[in-house]
């Protein structure tokens, strides 16, 4: 991310949170600082409070980017691994495993398919004008 950003020029103002307790701080630091939008990082931590994450950052009025399950609570934008589809050949190697097979010996695999989903409610709300190309993109896109 701190790559990209350099790249894009833009500024990145990462805050640690361990918990619910933290979030409204975290919004309102970013807030204050008028942040153009906030990337909520792909934590369990983070992923299970996606509700929380999404109404916080609308009543700062900030756009948040993060998980897949971010949109359906009310985030602008998500962009992930859809985790049941990644999993789903997992019963494959515990068959090579219970076979026999060293764990060392089976190939690694990493995600090639990513989802994007855009809630458009949410850009509306926030006064933000999705680019049509995203838009033709996304997997998915909430009205």
């Amino acid at each position: 991310m701190r790559a990209a950003a350099g790249t894009l020029k833009l500024e990145l103002r990462p805050i640690e949170v361990s918990g619910v307790n933290d979030f409204e701080g975290a919004f309102s630091t970013w807030s204050r600082d008028q942040a153009g939008g906030c990337v909520i990082g792909d934590h369990a931590m983070l992923t299970y409070n996606t509700g929380a994450i999404a109404t916080i950052a609308a009543n700062q009025r900030l756009p948040s980017v993060g998980q897949l399950q971010l949109p359906a609570s009310g985030g602008l934008i998500g962009y992930g691994v859809n985790f049941t589809d990644f999993f789903r050949p997992a019963a494959y190697f515990v068959d090579q495993i219970l076979k026999g097979s060293r764990p060392g010996d089976i190939p690694i695999e990493q995600a090639t398919k990513f989802k994007t989903i855009v809630n458009l409610r949410t850009a509306k709300a926030l006064g933000i004008d999705v680019p049509t190309s995203i838009l033709l993109r996304a997997d998915e896109v909430i009205e």
